[in-house]
């Protein structure tokens, strides 16, 4: 837990200005009368008078400061979860991160006094700032409109998309199985077999009536069905061979397309176990619907996975997550590209790596109870930060990159 305390904000509303305003115009108004009613009248409505506008005037100036967000005169409870690089928590117990740095630097320009608290998790922050037991909220907290129902958010400081982290080291076993089981290398079948099936109904037709092993009904037409099978794989292609001119045209033509088509699939059955060896089996967001998913449970991931359709197993945080993937429990991990990033570089930069994709759009934000006045006011902050170059250089010291992708 850390505190921040600044002196509180200048207030706007000038009181001493504004008795003045009313006062003269009291007396303005005393002068008019004097000249038509006479003085005794109007001495005994000046109080009166005095106190009506001096009330009007001091509730316009208030009322337009309101509207444009004041400085609470108190100590602000702000919570935040680790999610590093944006919140930290040193083993001391004071915070860092990029989020942290970014709320201090708005506490202090707009005079804000506040103490940091920690919550166990997203949905934990979410609901003490939704309940006004907390006054803000600052992490890595991604803003969705299921939680903009019951939360506000300011001005967002950092949009970045969702990442997918895979295993370094996958047996080559597993990925010859995974190429023969995969819908990819069925579908080169297939298409085999439907073109087979069409040269042996070919055959047939030419063959029925010359060809004894081809001549009936359904018996003759399973001859010319395995004859082209036979063709394909170029194995015994002579037995039982067309024998009219016609037949054989057409045998010699698909003898030919076979070994073409043949060697074509082989390749493309070798390229894809060659990336594999080298890249692994997921390359972007459709291979996730082929492999086993792992995510952070109740995160705006699950959410986004829940929408697409796409199975997945939810773990308690981060580190389980990327864990189970090292021990080969998942075979793929998605969560926020840049926290994904930092964990896996830090603690599992022998066992994981990161795709070399990004898919969604997702934006971070600081979230604010339903209706709090301090929105105007950190919506301006937010934006001018986010402009600044100190802004621009921690993002590229921390990050690698200087600007949010």
């Amino acid at each position: 837990m850390s505190s921040f305390e600044e002196s509180p904000a200048v207030s706007h509303c000038d009181a001493s200005d504004r008795l003045d305003i009313a006062q003269e115009s009291v007396r303005r108004f005393e002068r008019r009368d004097r000249a038509s009613q006479g003085e005794p009248a109007i001495s005994s409505l000046r109080p009166v008078l005095l106190c009506l506008l001096l009330l009007a005037v001091l509730a316009l100036g208030c009322g337009a400061v309101r509207a444009q967000g004041t400085t609470p005169d108190r100590e602000l409870v702000v919570a935040t979860k680790e999610a590093p690089p944006f919140a930290m928590k040193q083993p001391d117990g004071n915070w860092s991160g990029i989020s942290i740095e970014l709320w201090r630097r708005i506490a202090a320009g707009t005079q804000l006094r506040f103490r940091l608290v920690e919550t166990q998790n997203v949905q934990d922050l979410l609901d003490e700032i939704a309940k006004g037991t907390l006054d803000a909220g600052v992490a890595a907290v991604t803003v969705t409109a299921a939680r903009a129902r019951s939360v506000d958010f300011t001005q967002p400081f950092y949009n970045t998309g969702l990442g997918i982290a895979v295993p370094i080291h996958e047996s080559a076993w597993v990925s010859i199985g995974r190429a023969l089981l995969s819908f990819g290398f069925f579908q080169a079948v297939t298409v085999l077999l439907c073109f087979a099936m069409a040269v042996g109904f070919l055959i047939w037709l030419l063959e029925r009536r010359k060809t004894e092993h081809f001549g009936g009904g359904a018996k003759g037409l399973g001859s010319s069905f395995w004859w082209s099978t036979i063709a394909m794989t170029q194995a015994g292609a002579a037995q039982n061979a067309p024998a009219t001119l016609p037949g054989r045209i057409v045998a010699t033509g698909w003898m030919i397309a076979s070994v073409i088509a043949i060697a074509v699939f082989t390749a493309g059955i070798t390229s894809t176990l060659t990336r594999r060896g080298l890249e692994g089996a997921v390359h972007g967001f459709n291979d996730l619907r082929s492999v086993r998913v792992g995510a952070v449970a109740n995160s705006a991931t699950t959410d986004y996975l829940t929408r697409q359709q796409l199975s997945f197993r939810a773990f308690p945080d981060l580190q389980s997550g990327l864990s189970a993937l090292s021990r080969g429990t998942v075979d793929a991990f998605v969560h926020d590209k840049p926290l994904l990033t930092w964990v896996a570089r830090k603690d599992f930069s022998a066992s994981v790596r990161i795709v070399d994709t990004s898919f969604s759009s997702e934006s971070y934000a600081i979230v604010l109870p339903k209706g709090s006045t301090l929105r105007p006011m950190l919506d301006l902050a937010v934006l001018d930060q986010i402009e600044s170059d100190w802004w621009r250089q921690t993002l590229f010291q921390t990050l690698g990159n200087a600007r949010s992708p």
